[in-house]
């Protein structure tokens, strides 16, 4: 069981204790025992003293009566969620296509081919991720297409569970007025019974996309406590798997170099070290395993935006994308180059500044929203990080967390879109919905920048 105080001091306390709070509100778990001997006589009524008044705000017993077992109870929910999701997806005919690209990866792999001369499924997709990402899809041609899309499925829906998870982790601690319920045993269930039907979410279970997996790995690594030697896994291999989570190591190592300055101690300069250790080793391996076509990669096709896709597509929702809609040319250039330069700076600005003032859901947020707008391609489903971001401002009880909404309306697809690239002809109004998703993220960034810190707030 849980109470919810609000702690009023006096002025007298306020004075002997200098910068101390004069209201906060704290949260307790309180035994059944306890309960029941004395806190249904003060939940409505005060307690006073000289130094501090006391006031029991809610009480989960008295206001929630399923708070018992609140954990099967969202683990019927959010499987009912996934059960119909799973039947709209299968009603729907997804393809999946994205996962035959990655079995057909692997299968390139134990024939000996060319990696990037490889082309799959009837869109003649081609390999866009480095050669480490291909060792691991070895794998997936070992079941048949009809099973592996059923792995592929189950997988994701695990790792949104885990995602909800880590993003409560992230968010939550070190702020009492966060939502009662997200406290609560089970929250990332409810959250993940309601996420897995926003449109980033939904598109990477069609695709069979890995965005899942990468964001939780690198949440995984930034909720690990001090002084773990674990830290910084996650960020490597994500980053050795697919380029765009490296920014994230940026981050850390920027972080690390300041705070040395100040003699703040070194722990991210610790998991940036470990981060590029693990990146260096996964890339090193594929290099030995695939030397051809890791020369390749790393010489030639890294630097080949094309290869992904149409710039103006409407999927991609990064400020290359939108810039080229607005400018009606497949490749906006140095107006693009601009813009990521200083996307990149004042992102990274605002996430290192977040963390350090320990704010390090804000900072993880910025960061991740950063790297998806200055991407040369940030395809919708690459937006699953609107998950942690939606949990943050709901644990801040910020009225912006209706942004989430965003996510949810699929207004991205409301607009002429195809093979035959009728983007590059968009109107006004067309333009401004295939650009939801950027502009969500530059609102997110502005807002991260200008909202106060937890201790401003709190003196």
């Amino acid at each position: 069981m849980q109470a919810l105080y609000q702690l009023s001091y006096s002025p007298l306390f306020a004075s002997l204790s200098s910068g101390f709070p004069r209201r906060h509100r704290e949260h307790y778990t309180v035994t059944p025992v306890l309960h029941q001997i004395g806190f249904r006589s003060v939940r409505r009524r005060a307690v006073t003293s000289t130094f501090v008044t006391v006031k029991v705000l809610v009480h989960t017993a008295a206001r929630f009566p399923s708070a018992r077992r609140p954990v099967p109870l969202a683990a019927a929910v959010c499987l009912l969620s996934f059960a119909a999701f799973w039947a709209a997806q299968r009603a729907a005919g997804v393809s999946m296509i994205d996962l035959l690209v990655y079995r057909a990866e692997g299968q390139t792999v134990r024939a000996g081919a060319d990696l990037y001369a490889m082309r799959a499924t009837r869109a003649q997709l081609p390999t866009t991720y480095p050669p480490f990402a291909a060792l691991l899809f070895t794998p997936l041609t070992l079941p048949g297409i009809p099973e592996l899309r059923t792995l592929a499925t189950v997988a994701n829906l695990g790792l949104l569970v885990a995602l909800a998870e880590l993003s409560l982790r992230l968010a939550v601690p070190g702020r009492p007025g966060a939502p009662l319920w997200m406290r609560r045993p089970g929250a990332a269930l409810w959250i993940a019974a309601l996420a897995v039907w926003c449109e980033p979410v939904w598109t990477t279970l069609r695709y069979g996309q890995i965005n899942l997996l990468l964001a939780v790995a690198v949440l995984w690594d930034l909720t690990r406590e001090r002084g773990d030697r674990r830290a910084g896994t996650g960020i490597g291999l994500a980053a050795a798997l697919k380029l765009t989570p490296a920014l994230f190591g940026l981050f850390l190592l920027i972080t690390a170099v300041i705070r040395k300055r100040s003699g703040a101690g070194n722990f991210p300069l610790a998991v940036t070290i470990r981060a590029a250790a693990v990146f260096c080793a996964a890339t090193a391996a594929a290099a030995m395993a695939l030397p051809h076509d890791s020369l390749r990669f790393w010489t030639s096709m890294v630097f080949e935006a094309g290869r992904v896709g149409h710039a103006e597509d409407t999927a991609n929702q990064s400020l290359r994308g939108v810039l080229a809609r607005l400018l009606h040319t497949g490749e906006p250039g140095p107006w693009w180059t601009a813009a990521a330069v200083v996307a990149a700076v004042l992102g990274l600005a605002v996430a290192v500044r977040a963390e350090l003032r320990g704010e390090r859901a804000r900072a993880a947020t910025a960061c991740a929203v950063t790297a998806l707008l200055v991407s040369p391609v940030s395809w919708s489903h690459h937006w699953v990080w609107c998950v942690p971001v939606v949990v943050l401002l709901v644990a801040e009880r910020s009225r912006w967390a209706l942004l989430g909404a965003v996510f949810c309306l699929y207004a991205l697809w409301w607009v002429p879109h195809g093979t035959s690239r009728p983007e590059l002809a968009q109107s006004g109004g067309q333009m401004a919905l295939s650009a939801l998703y950027t502009l969500a993220g530059v609102g997110f960034l502005v807002l991260a920048a200008l909202r106060p810190s937890r201790r401003s707030r709190s003196a």
